[in-house]
C-alpha cells in the first residue's frame, strides 16, 4: 500500500507540474527532476482562494530594502532576505542603506567566491552553505542572496572575487554544494545573477549578445545544476539584457529555460533596481520587484483592472512565492537576533575553507619558513593589516573579527621569530566621486601628488626594514576598493606602485616571499621573477590570517588550485584579444544610483558622460572562455587553470577505464594510482579533461569533466576513480535547439592542471 500511495503522489505531482508549467509530458524535460516545492501546491490553492487581489499584488514587490510582504491576515509571514553571498550583512534601515548600529549582528566573514572555488571541494562548499544558513537563521532571515555563480569571463571583472570560476563544471559542483548546504539548514538560496552578468561596467544597460551554444554550455550550467541537482528555491534576475531582453523580463531565460525546461518551481526576484516593466516582467517570470514597487505595485493593479494582465498570471507568481514561504519556516521575531550572529562552528568552517584555498604558485625552497634559527621576518605591505570584509560597493560583512595576515603570523610564530612590519605603500580606498565622475581633474591631480609623496616615504621605510631582515614577506595584491561591485578594473596591474616597490625590496633583500591578497588575476611579470615563492591567499575571511600563517610556516601543506587562468598579460585573454571588451565609456552604475537615492550624503554627484554608450557586449569568443581559449589558440599563460603546488610530490600512474567503448547513456569510469612520494601529508586535486579526437562539430582543445580532492599521506598510494557521464559530453545543437551527442573518439587526460597532463587514454563513443 505504501508503494501504491507513493506512486499516486508522484503521479499527482507530475500532473500538477504539467498544469502549472503548461507543457505536455512528451515535451517536458524534467523526467529526472521534480522540485520538492510542488508538495505545497494543494495547500497553496486554498490560501490563494482566500486572498484579495490587492494582497496578491502586495507580495510581488519590496516592502522594505530587504523584505517582501506576506499576508498577515492569513498567517503568511514576510520574506526576509539576507544580503550575501560571503557573510550575513548587518541590519540596515528599513528604506535605506545605513546600518542600525546593533551589536549582535556581527557575522562570520567567509572567504569570498574565488577562494571557495580554489578549494575545488564541493564538500567544503556544502559546509560553507551550511554556515551561511545557520547565521542567516540566527538573524531571522529566510533567503540568502547567494551564491554568486556567474562565469568569470574577464580577468578585470569587478565581482570576479565573488564568482566561482571560469569553468562551468567547477562552478556547477560548488554551486550545488553551497545550495544543498544552505537549504538543508533552513535557508533558501537565491542564485545570482541570472544570467550572463559577466561585467560590472554598464551592467545596468549592456545587452549581452551570445550564441545559444555558448550560453548553454558555458554560462548556464551552474544555474541548471543548482536547480536540478540541489532544488534551489530562489533565483535573482541580473541587471543586464540577454539577446535584447532585460533579464528580469526575459521569457526565454525565466519561463522557457528556468521553469519549463529545468523544472524550477521557486521564485525569481529582481536585482535591486533591475526591474524595467510591469506587463512583461510579471508575464515573463519575475515574482518580486526589489526593493520598491515602481512596476509591480499600483501599476500592476492598474494593468489588472484594465484587463491587460490576467489574474491567473498573478496567481501563478504568488503560488511560486508561497511554495518557498511554506518550505522555509519563518523565525519568530522573539527568537531572532538573540545571540551573536558569528558563532564558533561557522568560524571553523571559514578557517577550513581558507586553509584549503591558498594557492602556492612558486617555491624555490624558501617555504615553509625555517624557524629553527629564530629569523627576523619583515612583513611589508598594507594588505598585511587591511580588513577585506568591507571596502567596496555592494555587499560586505560586518565581521565579528578578521584575523589579518600579520596577526595570523604573530599568532602562529610567537617568539620563534622576530616579526617587524612596514606599510610599504598607500592603499587604494573607495572614492565614489572619483569612480563616477564627481571630482575635477585638478582635484584628482592634487590627490595623486599627495599619494605619490606618501608612497615614497613608505617605500623608504619598507626598504630600510627589508635590508635588516632574514626574509621578506611582501603582502601585496588588490583590496576591496580595487575589486568592487559596480565597476570593472581598468587593468590587472598591481595597484599602489607595488611593482616598483618590490623591485626596490629585491635589491635590499633577495629572500622575498610574495603573498597576493586578491580575489582576481593580477599581472605577475614583475613580482614573479623577483620572488623566491609566490602565494595567492584571496580575500580569505575571518580566519584568513591564521590559515595563511599555517601554510607559510608549514603547519599544513598548501593545497588550493587556481579556479581561473593567470595570463601573461591581460590582452591575451579572449574578450580583450578579440576586442569584445571594454565596449566603450563607462557610465554611472544602476546600484550606485539606487544608493544615491537613499543615502545622498555618501556619494559624489555623477557627472559621467552618456556619450558613446557601450550598450552591446558581443561574446564572439563563444565557448573559448578561460583555459579553453588559451589551450585552443596555443597561447602561453603565466599559470594555468587548476594549477597549484604543495610541500610534497605526487606520482600518477596506471590509468584504466572500465570499457573501451561507451554508449550515450553510459558513464565512463576511469581510475589511476596516485602516490605521495614526498614526506608531508597533503591534498592533491586530480583533474580529468576530455579532448575530442575526431569530432563532427567544433570543440575547445579540452574541457574539464571530472575532478576530486584527495588526501594522501607520505608514502601512501591510493586508487582514484572518477566518473564522466557520456551525456555530459553532449553539445547544444543550435539548429534543433536541443542537446545532441557527438559520438566520436575521445582522449581522457588526467593531470594536476590544465597544462600538466600526466596520463592519457583514448576511448570510443558510439551506439
Amino acid at each position: 500500500k505504501m508503494k501504491t500511495d507513493m506512486n499516486f503522489k508522484a503521479l499527482l505531482t507530475l500532473i500538477i507540474a504539467i498544469i502549472i508549467f503548461g507543457c505536455s509530458p512528451e515535451k517536458s524535460q524534467n523526467e529526472n527532476f521534480t522540485s520538492s516545492l510542488l508538495q505545497f501546491d494543494q495547500q497553496i490553492e486554498s490560501i490563494i482562494s482566500n486572498m484579495t487581489l490587492e494582497e496578491k499584488v502586495n507580495m510581488l514587490h519590496g516592502k522594505t530594502m530587504f523584505t517582501s510582504a506576506g499576508v498577515e491576515r492569513l498567517g503568511i509571514a514576510d520574506m526576509k532576505y539576507a544580503d550575501g553571498p560571503f557573510g550575513i550583512r548587518e541590519e540596515l534601515q528599513a528604506h535605506g542603506w545605513m546600518p542600525l548600529g546593533w551589536t549582535k549582528d556581527s557575522a562570520t566573514f567567509f572567504p569570498t567566491g574565488s577562494a571557495l572555488a580554489a578549494t575545488w571541494s564541493p564538500e567544503l562548499a556544502y559546509e560553507y552553505g551550511k554556515g551561511m544558513a545557520r547565521e542567516a537563521r540566527i538573524r531571522g532571515k529566510d533567503m540568502i542572496l547567494g551564491p554568486a555563480i556567474n562565469i568569470q569571463r574577464i580577468p578585470t571583472g569587478g565581482r570576479t572575487y565573488e564568482y566561482l570560476s571560469e569553468d562551468p563544471l567547477l562552478s556547477s559542483q560548488l554551486s550545488v554544494g553551497y545550495t544543498k548546504g544552505a537549504q538543508d539548514n533552513g535557508a533558501a538560496v537565491c542564485l545570482k545573477h541570472y544570467a550572463l552578468n559577466n561585467q560590472e561596467n554598464n551592467r545596468g544597460t549592456v545587452d549581452v549578445i551570445v550564441g545559444e551554444r555558448a550560453m548553454r554550455e558555458i554560462y548556464l550550467p551552474p544555474f541548471k545544476a543548482a536547480v536540478r541537482e540541489a532544488d534551489a528555491y530562489g533565483v535573482m534576475a541580473a541587471y543586464n539584457k540577454v539577446n535584447g531582453w532585460w533579464c528580469a523580463e526575459n521569457n526565454n531565460l525565466l519561463n522557457e529555460i528556468l521553469r519549463k525546461e529545468w523544472g524550477f518551481a521557486g521564485m525569481v526576484i529582481s536585482d535591486w533596481g533591475g526591474t524595467h516593466s510591469t506587463v512583461e516582467s510579471v508575464e515573463h517570470g519575475l515574482n518580486v520587484e526589489m526593493p520598491d514597487s515602481k512596476y509591480l505595485g499600483q501599476a500592476l493593479l492598474d494593468s489588472l483592472n484594465a484587463g491587460v494582465v490576467s489574474e491567473k498570471v498573478i496567481d501563478l507568481r504568488v503560488r511560486e512565492i508561497l511554495r518557498v514561504r511554506l518550505a522555509i519556516k519563518p523565525v519568530p521575531e522573539e527568537e531572532a537576533n538573540q545571540v551573536m550572529t558569528s558563532q564558533p562552528e561557522q568560524q571553523r568552517i571559514a578557517y577550513n575553507v581558507a586553509a584549503k584555498s591558498i594557492v602556492l604558485l612558486k617555491n624555490n625552497g624558501i617555504l615553509p619558513i625555517d624557524l629553527s634559527r629564530k629569523p627576523t621576518i619583515a612583513v611589508i605591505g598594507d594588505n598585511a593589516v587591511r580588513p577585506m570584509a568591507t571596502g567596496g560597493v555592494g555587499a560586505g560583512v560586518k565581521a565579528l573579527y578578521e584575523v589579518s595576515p600579520l596577526e595570523g603570523l604573530r599568532n602562529k610564530i610567537g617568539d620563534k621569530a622576530k616579526i617587524v612590519y612596514a606599510q610599504g605603500y598607500v592603499p587604494v580606498v573607495l572614492d565614489y566621486a572619483r569612480m563616477f565622475g564627481g571630482k575635477s581633474d585638478e582635484e584628482i591631480a592634487k590627490e595623486d601628488a599627495e599619494r605619490e609623496r606618501q608612497n615614497k616615504k613608505l617605500n623608504e621605510e619598507a626598504i630600510e626594514l627589508a635590508a635588516k631582515a632574514d626574509i621578506v614577506l611582501f603582502m601585496g595584491g588588490d583590496n576591496r576598493a580595487v575589486e568592487t561591485e559596480g565597476s570593472d578594473r581598468k587593468d590587472i596591474f598591481l595597484p599602489s606602485g607595488q611593482d616598483e616597490l618590490i623591485q626596490k625590496l629585491a635589491k635590499a633583500n633577495p629572500n622575498i616571499v610574495t603573498v597576493l591578497v586578491s580575489g582576481a588575476p593580477n599581472d605577475l611579470n614583475e613580482v614573479n621573477p623577483l620572488s623566491k615563492a609566490l602565494v595567492l591567499s584571496w580575500f580569505n575571511g575571518s580566519e584568513g590570517g591564521n590559515a595563511l600563517a599555517d601554510v607559510l610556516v608549514g603547519n599544513i601543506s598548501p593545497s588550493g588550485r587556481l579556479p581561473f587562468t593567470l595570463p601573461v598579460k591581460l590582452e591575451d585573454s579572449p574578450a580583450y584579444a578579440l576586442g569584445n571588451y571594454p565596449q566603450g565609456q563607462k557610465k554611472g552604475d544602476v546600484f550606485v544610483g539606487l544608493v544615491e537615492e537613499t543615502n545622498k550624503e555618501i556619494t559624489g554627484e555623477n557627472k559621467g558622460s552618456d556619450m558613446n554608450d557601450p550598450d552591446k557586449a558581443y561574446y564572439s569568443e563563444e565557448m573559448l572562455v578561460g583555459y579553453r581559449w588559451f589551450d585552443t589558440r596555443n597561447i602561453e599563460v603565466m599559470y594555468p587553470f587548476g594549477y597549484g603546488l604543495t610541500y610534497t610530490t605526487f606520482e600518477y600512474s596506471a590509468l584504466n577505464t572500465d570499457a573501451e567503448k561507451y554508449e550515450s547513456k553510459d558513464v565512463i569510469s576511469l581510475s589511476f594510482s596516485l602516490m605521495n612520494t614526498g614526506d608531508m601529508a597533503s591534498d592533491e586535486v586530480v583533474q580529468a579533461y576530455v579532448h575530442r579526437v575526431n569530432p563532427s562539430v567544433e570543440w575547445p582543445e579540452k574541457e574539464l569533466k571530472a575532478f576530486s580532492r584527495v588526501n594522501v599521506q607520505p608514502g601512501e598510494e591510493k586508487t582514484v576513480t572518477l566518473e564522466i557521464p557520456v551525456e555530459k559530453l553532449r553539445y547544444w545543437d543550435e539548429i534543433n535547439h536541443d542537446w545532441k551527442d557527438d559520438l566520436c573518439d575521445i582522449e581522457l587526460q588526467v593531470g594536476s592542471s590544465a597544462n600538466d597532463i600526466l596520463l592519457k587514454k583514448q576511448v570510443a563513443l558510439g551506439d
